[in-house]
């Protein structure tokens, strides 16, 4: 019987590294969406700041993805 922390079974790499590369673009394109206010938040100040900290976030994750694949 094999415990959970068996390495073997997986998640492909290739896998991982599109799934992170659609959240990229998942984060990038709602945060560019609260900037624009298409979500017709009523403060600007507020659609402003989320957008930005998702942008930011965004490109975190593409940064540590990069990272990960060297």
């Amino acid at each position: 019987m094999r415990g959970s922390d068996n390495n073997d079974m997986g998640t492909p790499k290739s896998v991982r590294v599109w799934f992170g590369i659609f959240m990229i673009l998942v984060y990038l394109g709602v945060g560019l969406l609260f900037i624009l206010d298409i979500f017709n938040i009523d403060n600007t100040a507020i659609s402003c700041t989320v957008g930005g900290i998702l942008i930011a976030y965004g490109i975190w994750r593409g940064y540590r993805l990069y990272r990960g694949m060297n």
